[in-house]
């Protein structure tokens, strides 16, 4: 976190947000990020609890979190956009931070355009939805990932997070992860 500089932290508040865990699932009324870490929760109607109970609960929250959920909420991805992700970045890239941003919004961004049109049902079996979808995440890549993906980092890339979209989403934007 930027101490001298707050303005170079990235900040995000959210209303009603919902925490999954493996012992409950509750709704806070707010959580403040920080750089993508949760560092305040508020919950307007606790009324009757004191500091120590409340730390405590948020604690309780933390541990429950698996490594991928709390890797997920510090890069404010969820699990699908996560994958895409990995899948741009992984084996390790020299990105700098705002190149991965850029690619953490290309992700986001393409798994929105494609769960919003291209990927109808049966898109698999059909050849022109196959090569619209594909058109699509070459055309978006392109666009949104930053200089450092040479041509043949481009391409390979681009046939991983095809295959990935061929092997995770059966049609109508439904992903495998979702089903799980």
């Amino acid at each position: 976190m930027d101490w001298d500089n707050p303005t170079h932290n990235d900040f995000l508040l959210c209303s009603q947000f919902w925490i999954t865990g493996d012992m409950h699932t509750r709704r806070a009324d707010l959580v403040g990020f920080v750089n993508g870490l949760p560092l305040v929760l508020f919950e307007l109607n606790a009324g009757s609890l004191n500091a120590d109970e409340f730390f405590q609960q948020l604690m309780t929250f933390a541990k429950s979190l698996s490594e991928e959920e709390k890797r997920g909420v510090s890069k404010q991805l969820n699990e699908e956009e996560l994958a895409l992700f990995d899948l741009l970045t992984k084996p390790q890239i020299e990105l700098s931070d705002s190149d991965r941003e850029k690619v953490k919004v290309t992700a986001r961004d393409l798994l929105n355009t494609l769960k919003a049109g291209k990927l109808v049902l049966d898109w698999r079996k059909r050849q022109q939805a196959r090569a619209d979808v594909r058109i699509t995440i070459e055309k978006m890549l392109d666009m949104g990932l930053p200089r450092a993906y040479t041509p043949e980092l481009f391409d390979q890339k681009t046939s991983a997070v095809f295959q990935h979209v061929y092997d995770a989403y059966y049609g109508a934007g439904h992903s495998v992860c979702a089903m799980a």
